[in-house]
C-alpha cells in the first residue's frame, strides 16, 4: 500500500486538475472538461478518504485543501491571466506556511 502521504499529495493535486477543469468546461457546457471534472474530483476525493485512513483529520483536509487552492490560484495566474498582484503572492506563500506548519505539528 501507498503511503499516506503520497496519496494525498496525488489527491491534491488532483484538486487542482478538477478545479482548472471545471473553469475551462465554461459553466459545464463543454463535454471533455466536465467529464475530466467529474473524473478528477471522485478521484481526488476517493485518495483524501484513503489517505485519511492513517493521517489526522485536520492535517489530511488542510494539506489537501491547501494543495488545491495554492495550485488552482497558481493554475488561474499562468493559463487564466488571473491576478499575479504582490498581495496574492503573499497570501499564497501564507498558506504554503500554514500547510508545513501542520505536517511538522
Amino acid at each position: 500500500m501507498s503511503s499516506p502521504w503520497f496519496l494525498l499529495v496525488i489527491a491534491g493535486l488532483l484538486e487542482i486538475v478538477w478545479a482548472t477543469s471545471m473553469k475551462a468546461s465554461d459553466g459545464f457546457t463543454k463535454i471533455g472538461p466536465s467529464a475530466l471534472t467529474a473524473v478528477a474530483a471522485f478521484a481526488s476525493f476517493w485518495l483524501l478518504a484513503a489517505a485519511m485512513k492513517d493521517l489526522p483529520l485536520g492535517t489530511a483536509y488542510a494539506v489537501w485543501v491547501g494543495i488545491g487552492v495554492v495550485g488552482a490560484a497558481l493554475t488561474g495566474m499562468i493559463l487564466f491571466g488571473d491576478g499575479a498582484t504582490a498581495q496574492r503572492l503573499a497570501g499564497i506563500g501564507l498558506i504554503i506556511a500554514g500547510i508545513a506548519t501542520l505536517k511538522l505539528a
